[in-house]
């Protein structure tokens, strides 16, 4: 079992606590745990084997709860959870995913109305009876009612990050065979409904042998001479594997990529060409020659196409850009400098300023900015005012003392409801780098999210709006405002949009993205990392910026230290 697979069973279990109005200690201890070893370096099921090593050894994990970890080890659960899943029923963690509702929340529709499914959930809205306990209204019932079809659409796919992941397992697991993953994985969507994987091998046989025989296959739902599709690991994301021979790998990369938009227009023009286009290769209609097949930029130079990358193949102008040799060329992982948005332990982070700079150092960073939070985030410990000018103090101090990375002193500063920043602008002026981000009241109407809006990008001292949506993938949707009147005002006033590389938030995505890269907007790409581990979140961000079109000249953090600086200044 991996750490994320038991990060996930304590967490849920605290939900489950809270839901059930338990010590809020202990809650607190389940999630602490859960977080340590979700970011622990080394796998937990490692050390708990080994005589000489102590699951203790992790920091947040007490006696108490090393016991637990290694009863999920040996059974897949433990006493606790199976109490509280016994107690209440299958939906209750599914209905923590819903808009509006918390544990308390959840716990008293349960005991009123004795709830048992989604569907019960929506019928007590759709019959106005949930008003009718205390702190619910009308708009409750309409929020839940959105939430519970929003839910119903994202279930059964999973987010990109972890899509990935199961991607990376399988290519390690046939490490002397060449895998890539196609589909929307390929195109860099923020999540999957399934996992296409391409082999290129001239006797499919042993490998699909070999694919299905994998110790976390859990069924194998089909099995032919080319193609093994299989329900993988706890999760049961479906996995596709095909193994193509060398002349029609290309093709079948194209093919499998996507997205089906694309890849119609492209088999039309391929027939106005006297041609067809088939995931076996490309061929001409009559005599049926092959015309190419083996690699994708093989099929598209025989359309009369420049090769487009895979996150711009959405039918959003790419195929017409292709032909007139103007696509963009698209920022790289590498063209990053810096990350731009982190925590510490000096708020909610979960590493020391100085961990968290030395492990960008050896991500090969030139500088990063720390950004802790303010202190209308109470629950996160956020800074106040003579906190914000301490820590800065502070900064420049590592800073001074560092080798090789610059340190930004910064902050992500909270909007308040009315536009104004949570921190006065004389603390504001002593730092180098302020994040300004809504985290309150995201349910305002857009008239006033607008203005709110409006006013925190005309703030002299804001350089970044942060995660400018805030949307939480699967769990809540984008608040609502006239991005385009925001986007044109944050040009104006030199003000950058973040596109946050947290696997949760993607946020901003690929179509207001490319309506703010039109109004001359400028970008930065940041984790949003509260964890040293959270720092590879990047790749994300930035297959997020391809899939928008952006370039390097986009985002700033591309930017040599120096010109950033230069750059950072309003």
């Amino acid at each position: 079992m991996e750490n994320i697979e038991i990060a996930r069973m304590l967490a849920q279990t605290a939900d489950l606590m809270e839901i059930a109005g338990e010590d809020p200690f202990r809650i607190r201890s389940y999630r602490n745990a859960a977080a340590a070893i979700e970011g622990f370096p080394e796998r937990v099921a490692d050390i708990a084997c080994n005589p000489a090593r102590k699951v203790t050894e992790i920091s947040g994990v007490g006696k108490g709860l090393a016991a637990v970890v290694c009863e999920i080890l040996s059974r897949g659960s433990f006493d606790k959870r199976d109490e509280l899943v016994e107690r209440y029923p299958p939906t209750a963690l599914e209905m923590l995913n819903i808009q509006g509702l918390g544990p308390k929340s959840i716990a008293l529709i349960i005991e009123h109305f004795r709830v048992t499914s989604l569907e019960d959930l929506e019928r007590l809205c759709n019959d106005q009876k949930l008003r009718t306990l205390p702190r619910m209204g009308a708009k409750l019932e309409d929020k839940v009612l959105r939430s519970i079809a929003a839910y119903r659409q994202s279930a059964g796919r999973f987010l990109l990050r972890f899509a990935m992941g199961v991607a990376d397992e399988l290519k390690d697991y046939f490490s002397d065979r060449t895998v890539e993953a196609a589909g929307s994985l390929r195109r860099g969507k923020e999540s999957v409904g399934d996992l296409d994987l391409l082999v290129c091998h001239a006797d499919p046989e042993p490998v699909l042998d070999r694919f299905v025989k994998h110790s976390k296959v859990s069924e194998v739902l089909a099995k032919g001479e080319n193609k093994a599709s299989v329900k993988f690991g706890l999760e049961g994301i479906q996995v596709d594997m095909r193994v193509l021979p060398p002349q029609s790998y290309g093709a079948a990369m194209q093919y499998f990529t996507g997205s089906k938009t694309h890849n119609v227009i492209l088999r039309q023009r391929a027939l106005r060409r006297g041609l067809t286009l088939n995931e076996y290769g490309l061929f001409e209609l009559e005599g049926n020659a092959r015309m190419g097949g083996a690699t994708e930029q093989e099929i598209y130079e025989r359309l009369g196409l420049d090769w487009i990358p895979p996150e711009m193949r959405e039918a959003q102008g790419e195929i017409e850009a292709a032909e007139q040799h103007r696509l963009p060329r698209l920022i790289e992982l590498s063209d990053i400098r810096g990350d731009l948005h982190m925590h510490t332990r000096e708020t909610d982070g979960r590493a020391s300023l100085a961990e968290m700079a030395e492990c960008c150092q050896a991500r090969g960073y030139e500088y990063i900015a720390i950004t802790d939070h303010s202190k209308a985030l109470a629950m996160a410990n956020g800074l106040d005012e003579a906190r914000v000018i301490a820590f800065a103090e502070q900064v420049r101090h590592i800073d001074h003392q560092a080798a090789g990375i610059r340190i930004f002193s910064g902050l992500e500063c909270d909007i308040r409801r009315d536009g104004s920043m949570d921190i006065d602008d004389d603390a504001l002026a002593a730092l180098d780098f302020v994040v300004a981000s809504v985290h309150s009241f995201m349910n305002l109407e857009p008239a006033e999210m607008t203005d709110r809006l409006l006013r925190a990008v005309e703030n002299r001292y804001v350089r970044v709006l942060g995660h400018p949506t805030g949307r939480m993938l699967f769990n809540r949707d984008g608040y609502k405002y006239d991005f385009e009147a925001v986007a044109t005002a944050a040009a104006h006033n030199n003000v950058a949009l973040e596109v946050n590389s947290s696997p949760e938030r993607l946020d901003l995505y690929d179509p207001l993205l490319r309506a703010a890269k039109a109004k001359g907007c400028k970008f930065t790409i940041s984790t949003d990392a509260h964890h040293p581990k959270h720092l590879a979140n990047m790749r994300y961000g930035v297959l997020t910026a391809r899939r928008g079109w952006l370039q390097k000249e986009d985002v700033l953090n591309t930017l040599p230290v120096n010109q950033f600086a230069e750059a950072i200044r309003r």
